[in-house]
């Protein structure tokens, strides 16, 4: 099992507006590409928060290969739904990790 991990800083004066897209709209809309079983909205605590909230979405691929294919095919205009709804409001970095039994 894969994680492609999101991390995102976002500033405060959209963090209601924007945990209601990643929720309804934006994990939704990945789920629906078919590479990633779930999606999971963790807050980050414990961090200087003075310039925003930081949240991680975590995705769970099956395999490399749908990881893969998500960036191939989805990531790209993913992305650019995030920058045309929320401009320079967010910064975010992504990972991929792989879950070791």
């Amino acid at each position: 099992m894969f994680i492609y991990n999101v991390t995102t800083k976002i500033f405060s004066a959209i963090e209601a507006d924007w945990l209601q897209w990643i929720k309804e709209e934006h994990i939704p809309d990945i789920i629906t590409t078919g590479c990633f079983k779930n999606g999971i909205i963790l807050k980050l605590l414990e961090i200087d928060d003075s310039e925003g909230p930081t949240y991680a979405v975590q995705y769970a691929a099956e395999s490399k290969g749908q990881y893969n294919l998500y960036i191939e095919k989805h990531a790209t205009s993913m992305r650019q739904k995030a920058i045309d709804k929320w401009g320079n409001k967010f910064i975010a970095f992504r990972s991929i990790m792989q879950i070791v039994e």
